[in-house]
């Protein structure tokens, strides 16, 4: 129903920064949630951010609060994660997702984010 593919991620220093980007195509317009998972190797996957798509109201993992932003362009259906200051513990696989129809039921390829020390 709804197609997400992801761009960005990389390897970044600790502190640096980097800008994630989630384009949603398909059956949009029943997209109640756009968000942020990652998973770190040898842990579950985590809750990030989201975005409520009609409000945009966020909200955020403790673990990224004031670091990580989370915004939307409703016009590209894209949803972005600006991610600062960012640490080596936010190394991961970081991938985005859309809830519909009740549940986190799409999610993107998935994008390597490295943060060195």
């Amino acid at each position: 129903q709804v197609q997400l593919v992801e761009s960005g991620g990389g390897l970044v220093q600790a502190g640096g920064s980097l800008g994630l980007s989630c384009a949603a195509s398909g059956r949009t317009g029943k997209i109640f949630r756009m968000g942020w998972f990652r998973q770190a190797p040898g842990k579950e996957r985590e809750f990030v951010a989201g975005i409520k798509w009609s409000t945009e109201i966020t909200s955020y993992a403790d673990s990224v609060q004031g670091r990580f932003y989370i915004s939307r362009d409703s016009a590209k259906n894209t949803v972005f994660l600006q991610m600062n200051s960012l640490k080596p513990e936010d190394t991961a696989v970081y991938y985005c997702a859309a809830h519909h129809d009740g549940s986190w039921g799409s999610w993107g390829q998935g994008t390597q984010v490295t943060v060195s020390s």
